[in-house]
């Protein structure tokens, strides 16, 4: 009889490829990662890894336990769940990744909704990228992710996900007030085009949200001086509020602060993406029902006027 913690150990080798990667991921040491997998090779009787460089690579025979050992823990989910439902409270941990303006605005009204209705329930939440986060809850390090896209770069799709969208989040330009310390360059912009020659703030170089708000520029006729880069949307706002940039900013942004700026359309109306995802074989577990119909419930009382616009479902 094979051992299933040994089978996830090899699953896991298949994800992360490399043995470090498994070892943090499951807070084992490197030393006994290694011993485990020996001692599956030793239980099956084949070889399940060769060394190719420096990296291991699984042979065929491995493929074959990997693919069975991921209808074992798709299964091993289920059963779960099914126990689960069949308790009298929803209780357990769920274990969450969020981006940071859903941090900001959907997760901490959730959080008192679901404390009041559901106090056994514990949840836990990280906050991530998208990419990197649907990544980690495909890899069951999450069972539940919000995230986000932008018009014309889906985020990754797994199969083994299942996607509702949360909410469609306009893009506007944001602009200081109009006042008298404002620096006068920015008193007379009404669009992306006339922003051409300001300073901007923007994400970090390799984020969906930088490289759509360098295209809507170039489209724009023009490359932005980004003078600025941080991955926090607040900081985005107090530069903007401050007179020192401009910025493509969300309209959730707005529901967790009081916005001080103006703001302008842009052409086409643009609008992001957000929305939940989780395992397929985990989405009927009670409390993560329960976690994202609290979301969609948070995602629903938003004002449909200068914020994101629910999705109906």
């Amino acid at each position: 009889m094979l051992e299933i913690r040994r089978l996830r150990l090899l699953h896991e080798l298949a994800i992360r490829g490399t043995i470090s990667e498994v070892s943090d991921a499951l807070s084992y040491s490197p030393s006994s990662v290694s011993q485990q997998l020996s001692l599956l090779e030793k239980e099956t009787g084949v070889q399940l890894l060769r060394k190719v460089g420096r990296r291991l690579q699984l042979t065929p025979q491995a493929e074959v336990l990997v693919a069975h050992t991921d209808e074992l823990l798709d299964s091993m989910e289920r059963a779960e769940a099914a126990l689960a439902s069949t308790q009298p409270e929803i209780a357990g941990t769920i274990r969450m990744a969020v981006f940071q303006t859903a941090v900001l605005s959907l997760i901490p009204p959730m959080l008192r909704e679901l404390r009041n209705d559901y106090p056994h329930l514990r949840v836990e939440m990280v906050q991530h990228e998208p990419e990197t986060a649907l990544r980690e809850t495909w890899a069951r390090d999450f069972d539940l992710v919000v995230a986000e896209q932008y018009p014309g770069h889906a985020a990754p799709h797994y199969a083994e996900l299942d996607r509702k969208i949360l909410a469609h989040d306009a893009i506007r330009l944001a602009l200081p007030e109009r006042t008298d310390s404002m620096p006068e360059e920015f008193h007379h912009v009404n669009s992306i085009e006339a922003a051409a020659g300001l300073p901007w703030v923007m994400e970090p170089r390799g984020a969906a949200s930088r490289h759509w708000a360098e295209q809507a520029c170039r489209s724009a006729g023009f490359e932005p001086d980004v003078r600025y880069e941080t991955a926090d949307l607040q900081a985005h706002v107090r530069l903007v509020e401050s007179g020192n940039a401009v910025a493509l900013l969300p309209d959730l942004v707005w529901s967790a602060r009081q916005r001080d700026l103006r703001i302008v359309d842009l052409p086409g109306a643009p609008r992001r993406t957000i929305f939940t995802a989780m395992r397929h074989s985990s989405a009927q577990h009670p409390g993560l029902v329960a976690v994202r119909n609290a979301l969609h419930g948070q995602a629903n009382s938003l004002p449909e006027t200068g914020n994101a616009t629910p999705a109906r479902l």
